[in-house]
């Protein structure tokens, strides 16, 4: 390392202590805290991604955010060239990079992980890092943090792009890469024009019924509201009236958002007793997630949710239903041997009623272990993946080759048979691949998509909710003397350890009709969560109840003690 570099982390680092007995862990959500502890870990991160930049010879991203998280914290996570998260490899590294006590101790951990990551660091080689934030008061004062990090490595330099969403930073960074054009006007066109594609190829019997095109959307007084103002006025054939745009004097996240809607189950702040029977949705704090709901009456505040479960099966639906259309042998003969595999993914969180329904409409579902990172890891290995969570986290990818595939094959058609039902059906599923975000979940895509699927179908909020019913579930949380003890496999759904656990939840589970129980444990505390499922909701409660009772016998401090 040059002298000039070795000097310049000194000082740096020198400028940013990191709080006394604080431990933070970077996790899928990269650092999240207290704003007001965060500022050295952001400028550490800011290195972090300028050394990630220059290991990769590629633009990176860094983002400031907590996503659903009251106002008063933030975080920060790296965005990799690919447009996804920061690799697990690095994971360990950046903990380590954030408690260092002293500038000293900071510098030879760079020092020794530069050498074994063979980074370039002599100035000559050039790092980009795409800096975005969302609308806390605390973001304005960690960018500066970030920038200072990043411009104490030689040829770094940070392209600051004001308020963001997440998935919009995430969705740069990815078209960056790929030589596109990576700016917000630009993501708004490609989302916006795909869309207004998708609406022109919507049935003419469709078409003719008088289907409510209005959507209110809960924009969780954060920065997918601002945005969504924007995208608004660039459509024609939806209406989208926001709330909860930030603008009104409302606190991030308070009473409002996916998070507190899908949890709680009630109308966020800013709906009422007139919505009833209106098709609604909510995004989350950095319009990640997207739910819908509607309020079935006035008399409550109680809402009917359609959660990241129900959009999963609309999209796959409809994706499986324009595959079909465009596997059909026409009069022409053409080359039609590419047949795609397409993939649903979830975890074991996914309502038993959802899975069902998805195997039983022919789709192929397989299940990850819990967190983002495995079902977009799992996803990518179809032609076509579909992965949600039911908090209303998820996206399509769509393989490179398959997508070359149906490029070529949608200019056969054209030529053999425009305005066919099968070369709809190819511009259908090419217009999806550039509205989706492939990078990560994006609630602004996914609601535009829902939108135009139910437009397709003629569809209600109503009638899609009614695709299935889902079964009542229970989680609840165990206190344990060390969580480490479980063990799971079968993406979390079989505890292999303590021995005899698993024989005594199944004995429990057999008890109640459609009964499904599992647990796991926490990634950040010593809890085991327990997750139940069963015919009637005083049965999922019951079942939870039993083996939380069941995990405290093997586990808890009670056990400790015999």
């Amino acid at each position: 390392m040059k002298e000039e570099q070795r000097l310049l982390l000194l000082h740096s680092s020198s400028l940013f202590f990191p709080p006394q007995g604080v431990k933070l862990s970077y996790g899928t959500a990269g650092f999240r805290a207290d704003a007001s502890i965060l500022k050295s870990t952001v400028h550490r991160v800011g290195i972090l991604a300028a050394l990630r930049s220059l290991k990769t010879q590629s633009v990176v991203g860094l983002m400031i955010t907590a996503s659903h998280n009251k106002v008063t914290d933030n975080g920060v996570k790296i965005v990799d060239p690919s447009g996804g998260m920061l690799t697990q490899e690095w994971e360990p590294f950046a903990d380590q990079l954030a408690s260092a006590q002293t500038p000293e101790a900071f510098l030879s951990l760079i020092t020794e992980f530069v050498e074994k990551e063979k980074i370039p660091l002599d100035g000559v080689q050039s790092a980009e890092i795409l800096l975005g934030r969302d609308t806390r008061p605390s973001g304005e004062s960690l960018l500066e943090a970030a920038k200072q990090g990043i411009s104490s490595i030689l040829g770094a330099i940070a392209l600051d792009l004001g308020i963001l969403t997440t998935p919009q930073l995430h969705w740069m960074v990815r078209a960056r890469n790929k030589g596109m054009k990576a700016t917000e006007p630009a993501y708004f066109e490609q989302i916006s024009s795909s869309f207004r594609c998708l609406v022109d190829l919507i049935p003419n019997e469709t078409k003719s019924s008088k289907m409510d095109n209005t959507v209110v959307v809960d924009g969780a007084d954060g920065v997918g509201g601002e945005k969504l103002e924007v995208l608004k006025s660039m459509l024609t054939s939806l209406v989208i009236e926001v709330r909860n745009t930030g603008k009104g004097g409302g606190l991030l996240n308070d009473g409002v958002g996916a998070d507190y809607v899908q949890k709680e189950k009630v109308v966020p702040r800013g709906f009422c007793s007139n919505d009833v029977g209106l098709r609604c949705a909510s995004l989350d704090g950095d319009a990640d997630r997207l739910v819908y709901f509607s309020v079935p009456t006035s008399s409550s505040r109680k809402i009917d949710l359609v959660d990241g479960d129900k959009i999963l099966s609309l999209f796959a639906l409809f994706i499986k239903e324009q595959l079909s259309i465009l596997s059909k042998e026409g009069t022409e003969k053409l080359d039609n041997s590419y047949h795609a595999r397409l993939g649903v993914i979830q975890t074991a969180y996914a309502n038993g009623a959802s899975t069902d329904y998805l195997k039983q409409s022919g789709l192929e579902v397989i299940f990850t272990p819990t967190g983002v990172k495995h079902l977009h890891e799992k996803a990518a290995q179809f032609d076509i993946g579909i992965y949600f969570e039911a908090n209303g986290h998820g996206t399509i990818l769509f393989s490179e080759s398959w997508l070359s595939w149906l490029e070529a094959r949608n200019d056969e058609l054209g030529l053999a048979s425009e305005g066919s039902e099968q070369q709809k059906a190819a511009l259908r599923l090419l217009s999806v691949g550039k509205l989706i975000n492939q990078a990560v979940g994006d609630a602004l895509s996914c609601l535009l998509l829902v939108e135009v699927i139910l437009q397709h179908k003629g569809w209600s909020i109503h009638k899609w909710n009614e695709l299935y019913q889902d079964l009542p579930s229970r989680q609840l949380k165990v206190k344990v003397v060390d969580r480490t003890a479980v063990a799971t496999t079968n993406a979390e759904t079989v505890a292999i350890s303590p021995p005899g656990i698993q024989e005594a939840i199944d004995a429990e589970t057999v008890k109640y009709p459609k009964g499904r129980c599992f647990i796991r444990p926490s990634g950040t505390e010593d809890v085991i969560r327990v997750y139940a499922e069963a015919s009637t909701q005083e049965a999922a409660d019951s079942l939870a109840g039993s083996v939380a009772k069941i995990v405290d016998r093997f586990l808890g401090f009670s056990s400790s003690q015999q």
